[in-house]
């Protein structure tokens, strides 16, 4: 009978023990659904593909925030009580239908969305369907059952056509068939500029939908100096800065500019032989200063796709407020009036991006961001850049993020590819887009 009984003990035990063990397991995927790091590795293989694949800075701005903007929008379902909806914030953005599935995890849901949306803006799909399986895969070894990643999948598939269909409202496959710019013959214009004299990038992003700003123009920077080449005048003296700062460069500015350069496609020409150095975007580095930053802060899963989102955001629409601007003013790049009046052999430490000059992309991108991320982690928020490192770059040390904004915004006249005047005023543009985000967009119902 004692032993019958010890048996009998022995076997709940033992089926004790096994259900426990099949909790730990279900507690293993559940934990490692919940973890930050799973989003990042999505943003960051994002951003590697569109590194290869080469996207132009104000498209790069798009392909970072209609992923970001679809994860959001289901992890709001997931934390009602700490997120508000995006509709009635976003320009043309409609509510999202409620999951009905309760095999859903919202945590990956909003992965997957944000994979299936980024693939439909990215050349190179396999690499981010590779990153998915593999991703999956880990998950189901850490104990995720098949029902509930079909489900979670199911509904991200569904959350991905939602904001698709949004996307496609936002005319930029229009853009693509509307006619180059032509070239005009005057001094004061902008033409294409060395070594390759590409075509200006982007002449119609202005027509793009904007996301919080009512227009591309809301923001418009006050006129550029009136172009005067006479020696002394104020346009020739600011000319004339670019060229004696480039030929006087210390090695602080030099480090300064090339940090900061974020050129996506910079080409070399070796005799006949041309190749090509590829890398982030000026979108590509502030959302890389925004996983420091989340990281930094420790951040939550939710928090982290809310930080992104707020940022991508306001790239998105200080990109659109910019070019507004760059193809209306139509301002001429230093390098092409410093070759033709000054001296025909100057090359200015960076490539020239091909695109007007006025106001500075850095500059009104830059400062957009910075305002939002100090909206989000407060002012004074020190951090270290590693940003650059994978590029070859050292890693640069910030006060705050308003500081990163103002060393990238004067990176602009050390690499000898912008007028003060497009610097200074894009600063402003920019603070301008930021405030006005951060005071008409509330996602976090905290804040």
């Amino acid at each position: 009978m004692k032993n019958k009984t010890i048996n009998k003990i022995f076997g709940l035990l033992t089926i004790l023990s096994f259900m426990l063990m099949g909790c730990t397991e279900n507690t293993a995927y559940k934990e490692q659904l919940k973890d930050p790091e799973l989003f990042h590795s999505a943003m960051q293989k994002l951003t590697d593909v569109m590194v290869h694949d080469i996207f132009s800075p104000p498209v790069a701005s798009r392909v970072y925030m209609y992923p970001s903007v679809a994860a959001y929008a289901i992890i709001q379902k997931a934390y009602p009580n700490k997120y508000n909806s995006l509709e009635g914030q976003l320009n043309g953005f409609t509510e999202i239908p409620d999951a009905t599935d309760k095999n859903v995890d919202y945590h990956l849901a909003a992965l997957h969305t944000f994979c299936v949306v980024g693939k439909e803006l990215i050349f190179s799909e396999d690499k981010m369907t590779e990153f998915q399986e593999d991703m999956y895969k880990s998950l189901q070894e850490s104990g995720l059952p098949k029902k509930v990643l079909n489900a979670s999948k199911a509904y991200g598939d569904e959350i991905a056509k939602h904001v698709l269909k949004w996307m496609d409202d936002d005319l930029y496959k229009q853009t693509r068939t509307y006619p180059k710019y032509t070239i005009k013959e005057e001094d004061k214009f902008w033409k294409p500029t060395p070594p390759d004299y590409m075509d200006g990038i982007e002449p119609h992003w202005d027509k793009i939908r904007t996301l919080v700003l009512k227009s591309a123009n809301q923001f418009p920077a006050k006129p550029p100096l009136e172009f005067n080449l006479t020696e002394g005048s104020p346009f020739q003296k600011q000319l004339m800065e670019v060229y004696e700062k480039v030929n006087g460069a210390n090695a602080e500015n030099t480090a300064i500019a090339s940090f900061w350069d974020c050129n996506p496609y910079v080409s070399h020409h070796q005799g006949h032989a041309m190749f090509a150095t590829k890398k982030i975007t000026p979108a590509g580095h502030w959302i890389g200063i925004t996983a420091i930053a989340a990281r930094q802060s420790n951040n939550t899963f939710d928090e982290t796709i809310n930080a992104y989102t707020n940022v991508s955001v306001a790239l998105f629409d200080a990109f659109i407020s910019c070019w507004n601007q760059k193809w209306i003013s139509l301002v001429v790049r230093p390098e092409t009036l410093i070759n033709q009046y000054i001296d025909e052999q100057w090359v200015p430490l960076l490539q020239t991006p091909p695109f007007p000059e006025y106001t500075s992309g850095h500059s009104v991108i830059s400062r957009a961001a910075a305002v939002t991320l100090t909206h989000l982690y407060g002012d004074n928020f020190s951090y270290i850049d590693t940003t650059e490192k994978e590029y070859g770059l050292p890693a640069r040390s910030f006060d705050s993020f308003i500081q990163a904004s103002e060393e990238a915004a004067i990176s602009r006249l050390y690499g000898g590819i912008h007028y003060m005047m497009a610097i200074e005023e894009g600063v402003n543009q920019g603070e301008k887009v930021g405030n006005y985000i951060v005071k008409n967009l509330h996602t976090s119902k905290n804040q």
